[in-house]
């Protein structure tokens, strides 16, 4: 008895360990979005509402950030190292707001993505040099971004918050510090732009090399395996469909989805 008891409870959490994957990789903080809130994003995110009780401050983010991305996304973190009083500075600005049903949508995306950015530069910096992410302990898993009296993950942010958002374009616009990653915009998002800059990151990845894309032959991001019901909201019946939506090239409706291998190499300057 005892032994089917504990072969029971493994069975158990092999289940919840196969449930919770994120880019491959377990993320436990995804069970749990701390009670924060996170709005429903319309299909047409310009229509929504845009009064909002807290109205965010991003410009010192936008200042390190074109002083330490370049155009291509790619991070120079000896320069943020350098200027990691800044990053810190604006890291603690963020965590001191709690996001409520009182924000406007486009202020919580804005705000969230933002977040997700702003702490995974500072887990690099602070584990600075480091090769790939993975290479630190737990950066997805671990609570350390503090959020008013909270601690999140940074995959309690994506899983918990922006994906339940009902806003897909959020996979373009956070950035794992990898090379195989949606490039790191060097602005910060706004409320005032979202939908704009999350038009231009979705449009701008998938007609980068990070997919090849031609009428018969799709070699395409795991993103678009991974979160691939992610898509299938606002209408879009398939992911196939979301491609073409942004691609400059149309992909056939015969053609069948590869999934290419993701580099999780540092998306360092060279």
């Amino acid at each position: 008895m005892r032994f089917a008891r504990l072969l029971l409870k493994i069975t158990t959490l092999g289940l919840l360990v196969m449930s919770f994957q994120s880019c491959g990789l377990l993320s436990a903080a995804g069970l749990s979005k701390q009670g924060l809130s996170a709005k429903k994003a319309p299909a047409n995110l310009t229509a929504a509402p845009v009064q909002s009780s807290q109205n965010l401050y991003h410009g010192n983010w936008t200042e390190l950030l074109k002083k330490h991305v370049d155009e291509a996304g790619f991070v120079d973190y000896e320069g943020f190292k350098k200027d990691s009083h800044l990053l810190n500075t604006y890291c603690n600005y963020l965590s001191t707001f709690v996001p409520d049903d009182t924000w406007s949508v486009q202020e919580q995306l804005a705000y969230y993505i933002n977040l997700y950015n702003a702490y995974t530069i500072k887990l690099i910096v602070d584990n600075y040099p480091t090769k790939s992410i993975k290479d630190l302990d737990g950066p997805w898993t671990k609570a350390f971004v503090p959020v008013g009296d909270k601690k999140l993950s940074l995959g309690g942010i994506e899983n918990s918050l922006l994906r339940k958002m009902n806003e897909p374009r959020i996979h373009f616009a956070i950035n794992c510090a990898s090379f195989s990653c949606p490039k790191l915009l060097n602005e910060a998002f706004t409320a005032a732009r979202i939908d704009e800059q999350l038009e231009r990151v979705t449009a701008e990845f998938i007609n980068s090399e990070r997919n090849q894309i031609s009428s018969n032959e799709a070699k395409v991001s795991q993103l678009f395996n991974w979160y691939a019901k992610d898509y299938l909201v606002h209408g879009v019946g398939s992911v196939k469909e979301f491609i073409n939506n942004y691609s400059e090239v149309k992909i056939a409706s015969e053609t069948e989805l590869q999934f290419l291998e993701y580099d999780w190499s540092l998306n360092e300057q060279q």
